[in-house]
């Protein structure tokens, strides 16, 4: 579980908001000319308010009333003098994608300390940026709704986002983050819309969350520790992802996570380890998933170990990452397809001490089956489909 410090860093953000009313906000964007309206660039109003909070001596909030608010790719950078919360109970709305450029990122946060968002919608409108790619044609790289690089005590609550044009929200080389009760909405079919992805990020919770998107609901990439995720619902998208990991031969491993207590409807995959087919020191261990219901997903378990699109760039076809130490318990509901749980691990590297414990899997209303290639573990309770573990 998260620890007792990280749980008294959070209780200090959210305490006094409590009792804190937009009136008595320190720095509204409207006072630094930000304009309700869609066609009304607000970008260095909101701007100019983060540079008065991030220079306050004292705690300070920043406040974004309701109505609809444009904002550029926008830096919002530390280090500052004292906690922020931003208040929003307005909707933030991109630019044209044209207009965002190549840098990757539309609101990013960058080596800030003891920031907290609450409440508020995201609205990347990335239906014409996911247009341009299906056609064809040249398109820019696409921008991440939020992002947090180089960041610590961080606290996400209430945030709805919707339709970014690639993930949604990134916690990168970050620690202690709280996300709890965060909506994130996207098409099926849209595509590389991660819900979260967390990577090179230690001490990181995710609660309390909906996601909803056309690719990973989580994506958990290198160098990533001590993440606990926990009453997620999750789907349609691609699951809860760990992966890929090992696509470059020197890469830090991930361990530590935990996924309890989540629900995944319609999703690609439940819980998924994902890996490069070809050398590495990456490591995944110490991995726990329990108590999960899975409706009508594809594969419920998976660690696919192979992964080599279009055989290209594998040279081996055999995975370097180490994955050893996995439980999966208490996991029950239904399968779309027959294969209910798949264990494609390496030639080179099998995955070991997988653990699965008290597993319900059917499919159809019938008797599902399970994959194993190279792995080693043990089963405990009743586990159904019958594993070849």
């Amino acid at each position: 579980m998260p620890s007792l410090l990280f749980t008294f860093i959070i209780s200090l953000f959210l305490t006094p908001f409590i009792f804190t009313t937009p009136s008595n906000a320190a720095y509204n964007v409207v006072s630094f000319g930000a304009k309700s309206g869609a066609q009304t660039d607000s970008t260095q109003a909101f701007l100019k308010a983060w540079a008065a909070a991030c220079r306050s001596a004292t705690a300070s909030t920043i406040y974004v009333p309701k109505g609809s608010f444009l904002v550029k790719a926008a830096v919002f950078s530390g280090p500052c003098k004292s906690t922020i919360k931003i208040m929003i109970d307005g909707t933030i709305v991109a630019p044209d994608y044209r207009s965002m450029g190549n840098s990757g990122y539309w609101i990013l946060f960058i080596e800030v300390d003891r920031v907290a968002i609450f409440g508020g919608t995201l609205d990347a409108k990335g239906a014409a940026y996911w247009a341009c790619r299906r056609s064809g044609k040249s398109c820019p790289v696409g921008a991440r709704s939020i992002t947090f690089n180089w960041a610590s005590n961080i606290v996400v609550s209430g945030l709805t986002s919707i339709n970014s044009q690639l993930s949604h929200v990134v916690i990168n080389s970050c620690k202690n983050v709280a996300v709890r009760n965060v909506k994130i909405i996207a098409p099926d079919q849209s595509p590389n819309t991660d819900g979260i992805h967390v990577q090179g990020s230690t001490g990181v919770t995710i609660t309390g969350s909906t996601i909803g998107t056309g690719d990973d609901c989580i994506s958990i990439g290198p160098g990533t520790r001590n993440l606990w995720m926990e009453h997620i619902k999750c789907g349609p998208g691609h699951g809860i992802s760990i992966g890929s990991l090992g696509k470059d031969k020197k890469e830090d491993g991930v361990q530590n996570v935990t996924v309890a207590n989540s629900v995944f409807i319609g999703s690609d995959n439940g819980v998924r380890i994902k890996s490069w087919a070809r050398p590495s020191n990456s490591f995944v261990t110490n991995i726990m998933f329990r108590n999960i219901i899975m409706t009508r997903v594809q594969y419920p378990i998976i660690v696919d170990q192979n992964y080599c699109p279009d055989n290209q760039g594998c040279p081996n076809q055999s995975s370097g990452v180490k994955v050893s130490q996995v439980t999966y318990r208490n996991i029950k509901g239904t399968s779309r397809s027959q294969a209910a749980m798949i264990f494609n691990c390496s030639s080179s590297n099998p995955c070991r001490g997988i653990r699965l414990q008290d597993i319900n899997l059917t499919y159809m209303n019938k008797a599902a089956t399970s994959t194993c290639r190279n792995v080693h573990g043990t089963r405990s309770g009743v586990v159904v489909p019958q594993s070849c573990v």
